[in-house]
């Protein structure tokens, strides 16, 4: 089968190569002159007794913007993979299109993902970020996941940035039990790890079969042969069928943005809550009326919680609220104690939010101390509503919810600022590695090449699998959606699978997680040592 030459010039006119590379950096540089004004207008009211936590805040963002960029060497590139492999569009204006709406992506992503991948590191590092534990926790999984994403990336492997780091959480978690052991600390929230598990498990095989079926309808339905014919070398598709290919491109890269990019933005999050929590423990964007609407909800939850505790007496108030209810967060086991923790830390919440008049307004000095009290509290209402126990009428259980939705707005938050230096990082990673994954994509997967209706067909459903994917809040991979999808489309149009890629494709993705769960803990156990 002859290689399909990718021309990095194509059929566009030097000039107007010239001014998309041109328009492409502008926008990175007034990009990262944004980030880096907004960041120092946050850091400024900041007070420390020295430089170090500023050191390591601007090494742990090198590091997850690093993850970033690497990222986009795997899964952007697959977004452009099929305009560029099809010459619909030329590279370096593929990459900027791609870019732009990977950037509209992130903005409008609700973080719902980001968050959701957090919530499978132990309670206690995310409580105590700032910690040394803390430090070694973010540098560990960044590292590996970088470590694991350069390696398969250089193999021309389409491996999944998320499969390796939900993989680094995961090791991170192990390690911190084996350390600690089993009494006073946590692992790996295994019931939250079964459903990313399964949304990474199945999105793949969801790829393969829809877009095998979206190729036989599309047959059916559009009888037109160029539609299903191997693109020509240097020559572009006729313009319905670029115009087809450039919308499924632009879908794909939308929902990236809105999916993939938001585990860059949780990591940073978790970064910027260790190193500064003055600055970003809590949401200073929540309005004073929306504070007091905060506070008339924790007033109602906490006389809901009244009619579930125990009728006993002999229970006497916890001395430790936040420990008591972090127990059960970390447990899952609901003591008769548990309630009135939860209860005695809603109202806690209450005060020092009401004291204060607005989220913006609460002290320097107890503004950890008021996230984390709000985390614990939202995370064991989370896991009671999960649970269904107690079991809470249904009035009740829309007054708790309503409490937890108020408690995540004013904790688990994303400055734009953070949104545009992801989507700079994962631009920049797509310009410099598309091709490799390229080729994989056009060439090696199927005995045959990629024609315009296959790749259109497998962009479609990668753009629908991830978007609903988003919808849910479920991590998945673009870079294995994707490349199922083209396998899919090989099989039902009978052009053959190149088993030697697929074995290669399906090795990367059975190792990518013990290999980052061993990388991760390993590295986890060495900062251990060093912080």
């Amino acid at each position: 089968m002859p290689d399909i030459p990718i021309s990095p010039l194509g059929a566009v006119h030097p000039r107007r190569r010239g001014l998309a590379i041109t328009l492409f950096f502008l926008v990175i540089a007034i990009g990262a002159i944004y980030v880096i004004d907004h960041l120092f207008v946050d850091l400024r009211a900041v007070q420390e007794s020295s430089a170090l936590p500023f050191v390591l805040l601007g090494v742990a963002l090198m590091i997850a913007l690093g993850f970033e960029f690497v990222n986009g060497f795997h899964d952007t590139a697959n977004a452009v993979a099929t305009v560029i492999y099809t010459n619909s569009l030329e590279p370096h204006l593929a990459v900027v299109w791609s870019g732009m709406w990977n950037f509209l992506g992130v903005l409008v992503s609700s973080g719902a993902v980001a968050f959701g991948i957090l919530q499978l590191l132990p309670v206690e590092l995310i409580l105590q970020v700032g910690s040394s534990a803390g430090f070694a926790m973010v540098f560990a999984l960044l590292i590996a996941a970088i470590i694991w994403n350069l390696g398969t990336w250089y193999l021309g492997l389409p491996s999944s940035s998320s499969h390796t780091l939900v993989g680094s959480i995961i090791g991170v978690g192990i390690m911190n039990q084996w350390i600690r052991g089993p009494s006073g600390t946590s692992g790996v929230d295994w019931a939250q790890a079964a459903g990313v598990g399964k949304a990474l498990l199945f999105s793949p095989i969801v790829g393969f079969v829809l877009s095998a079926v979206l190729l036989l309808v599309l047959k059916f339905v559009v009888r037109k042969p160029s539609l299903y014919q191997q693109p020509e070398p240097n020559k572009p598709p006729p313009f319905w069928i670029r115009a087809l290919l450039i919308g499924t491109c632009t879908g794909v890269s939308f929902a990236h943005g809105s999916n993939d990019g938001q585990k860059g933005m949780g990591l940073i999050m978790l970064i910027l809550i260790g190193v500064v929590p003055t600055a970003y423990a809590l949401n200073k964007a929540v309005t004073p009326s929306e504070t007091e609407a905060f506070v008339a909800a924790a007033r109602a939850a906490s006389i809901t919680l009244v009619h579930y505790m125990p009728a006993a007496p002999s229970i006497a108030p916890p001395a430790d609220p936040r420990a008591e209810v972090e127990a059960y967060v970390r447990t899952h086991r609901l003591q008769p104690a548990t309630l009135p923790a939860l209860r005695a830390l809603t109202d806690t919440v209450a005060d020092q939010v009401s004291l204060s008049g607005s989220m913006a307004q609460v002290p320097q000095t107890i503004v950890d101390n008021v996230r984390n009290n709000m985390y614990v509290a939202s995370e064991a209402i989370r896991l009671m509503e999960k649970a269904k126990t107690p079991a809470f009428s249904a009035a009740d259980a829309a007054t708790l919810d309503d409490f937890r939705k108020q408690m995540d707005h004013a904790t688990k938050f994303i400055p734009t600022w953070v949104k545009v230096a992801v989507a700079i990082a994962l631009g920049l990673g797509t310009m410099v590695g598309w091709k490799r994954i390229v080729v994989t994509v056009g060439e090696k997967i199927g005995k045959q090449h990629l024609t315009y209706g296959q790749g259109a067909s497998a962009e479609a459903v990668a753009m629908l699998t991830i978007g609903m994917a988003d919808v849910y809040g479920l991590p998945v991979s673009t870079t294995h959606v994707l490349a199922s999808g083209v396998a899919g489309t090989m099989a039902a149009n009978g052009s053959g699978l190149q088993w030697s890629t697929v074995r290669n494709l399906v090795l990367a993705w059975v190792l990518t997680l013990p290999a980052s769960i061993a990388l991760s803990a390993a590295l986890y156990w060495i900062f251990r040592q060093v912080f």
